[in-house]
């Protein structure tokens, strides 16, 4: 073991847990085969890391019942010399979720963990494995990313192996899966089956708690219980990191702050009480590190010398919807958020800045007469949303941040942007790519209109062939990105369900 007992000592101190938390036993002998007993504490929902950098991590599960998390960190499998640290004791009031962050750990290094909770009497119960990666010099990275899970309707379908491009994912060994957003569409309802246009039939699994509109807190946490009863999902999860953003369908369709629901299937109008509900079951089933205690959502995941992850937040600080015809500035990010990425990109010395959106930057999505997304379809000066992204842009510009690579999903088709101020009405910012890629397991659509205000042009598109069209059709998107530790060259593909390669583009970067 290269890890330290001083260092995961450190780790496992967990705020909030209203034991105190022991120190860490030497050593922990290799467990017998996994045996479920109903007398001890179960993991119905799988097991999990997230937010991995060089020398951290945070690794989640979900018990039954009111029970300690315990976690075996080791490397090369090697558990017969494991170190063991004791997490919280959770309970209802976090659905029996519990996240344990660890420090201390060393780059370049594939570390094991094996997953257990502890009822009051001490005694263990069902145990998983799962495993991750530290990034670290002069080795490559990889990562897959795409959104838009168990949307439309369409859920688990055993016929075609549950979530199949998760297992797709898999198969490409990423070191971590960047979601951007919509990880459950709470205000789907997910029925045993659901005729599609094309003639044929959906077919799902299906659970009381997807059978209407998240409204409650219970209804929202059982969306992402449903999600995790799929074996692909589960599996990625157990062995790649997952790197979480939300968007609208955590909560409900193009929410913004403040909003009152006209919608007859809520009883609950508020969208703000909505939202806080749906706030706290997200940070209860993704495991992530929240930057100073806040339990704030938008941060920075630093994967070592060869790329930083801007993760950003564009539903909590935004203004209400606009209408196209904007023209004063209206908050995405809000100014808070919006200074934070300028400062953190401009202090980055990583190769690549991927600035995680969970929405497309030029690409038209209405709310119905409303503008949902940043573009308004207006040619000419920025209008409404784009005032704050022309904002970021000309800051990248002025304070040299190269290299920006933007990441998004949102529109349910794949897509390739390149944004150059030749070719654009607004011109102070340097060229560069946007990547579109999902849904993973939704209806298909696209594609949508694209806004010339700061250049793009369509490199790549691939939609659907009618709007929501079935994930059996294959038309399930996901982007793979590769990073050469020697050239730095950022290889991006396109790939489908199967994980076809549809588009390709090496990326050379630009010398500071």
């Amino acid at each position: 073991m290269n890890l330290s007992r001083r260092q995961l000592l450190a780790a496992s101190t967990v705020a909030g847990a209203s034991l105190a938390v022991p120190g860490i036993q030497s050593s922990v002998a290799t467990a017998a085969p996994n045996v479920v007993r109903r007398d001890r504490p179960a993991l119905p929902s799988g097991i999990m890391s997230g937010d991995v950098t060089e020398n951290s991590a945070v690794v989640w599960s979900r018990t039954d019942r009111r029970a300690r998390l315990v976690v075996d960190l080791t490397s090369n499998g090697r558990f017969d010399r494991a170190i063991r640290l004791r997490g919280p004791i959770t309970g209802p009031d976090d659905d029996f979720t519990a996240q344990l962050p660890l420090k201390g750990l060393r780059p370049g290094q594939r570390y094991d963990y094996r997953i257990a909770f502890e009822d009051s009497s001490g005694r263990r119960g069902e145990t998983l494995e799962g495993s991750f990666g530290t990034p670290g010099r002069n080795r490559g990275l990889s990562f897959v990313w795409t959104g838009d899970t168990a949307g439309q309707g369409y859920g688990i379908n055993p016929e075609i192996g549950g979530m199949a491009a998760y297992k797709a994912m898999h198969q490409t060994r990423p070191d971590f899966f960047l979601h951007s957003g919509d990880n459950i569409y709470a205000d789907g309802p997910i029925e045993a089956e659901l005729k599609v246009a094309d003639g044929t039939v959906w077919k799902n699994v299906v659970t009381e708690e997807v059978s209407k509109v998240a409204e409650t807190l219970a209804e929202y946490r059982g969306r992402y219980k449903y999600n995790l009863l799929d074996d692909n999902v589960r599996a990625l999860y157990a062995d790649v990191p997952i790197v979480s953003q939300w968007d609208d369908h955590e909560t409900l369709n193009n929410w913004y702050p403040g909003e009152i629901l006209t919608d007859d299937r809520y009883t609950e109008k508020r969208v703000d009480v909505l939202a806080a509900r749906a706030r706290k079951a997200f940070l209860e089933y993704l495991p992530m590190v929240h930057p100073a205690g806040r339990n704030r959502i938008y941060r920075k995941v630093s994967c070592g010398p060869l790329l930083d992850v801007f993760c950003l937040d564009m539903r909590t600080y935004r203004g209400a919807n606009p209408t196209p015809d904007t023209v004063g500035p209206v908050a995405m990010l809000g100014a808070e958020q919006a200074a934070w990425l300028v400062r953190e990109a401009a202090a980055s010395k990583a190769t690549w800045k991927v600035i995680a959106s969970d929405m497309p930057l030029g690409l038209l999505v209405p709310d119905g007469p409303l503008i949902e997304a940043v573009a308004n379809g207006v040619s000419g000066a920025p209008g409404g949303r784009e005032h704050e992204i022309a904002w970021v842009l000309s800051q990248f510009k002025r304070r040299k941040v190269r290299n920006t690579i933007w990441l998004t999903a949102d529109v349910h088709y794949a897509a390739a942007h390149h944004y150059d101020p030749s070719r654009a009405a607004y011109t102070d910012f340097d060229p560069f790519w946007e990547l579109v890629a999902g849904p993973v397991n939704a209806g298909a659509f696209g594609p949508n209109a694209l806004d010339s205000t700061f250049g793009p042009k369509v490199e790549f598109v691939k939609a659907a062939d009618f709007p929501s069209q079935s994930p059996a059709s294959g038309n399930q998107f996901f982007g793979h990105v590769s990073i050469d530790p020697r050239s730095g060259v950022f290889t991006a593909s396109l790939r489908n369900l199967f994980g076809t390669v549809l588009w390709s583009q090496d990326i050379n970067p630009a010398r500071h």
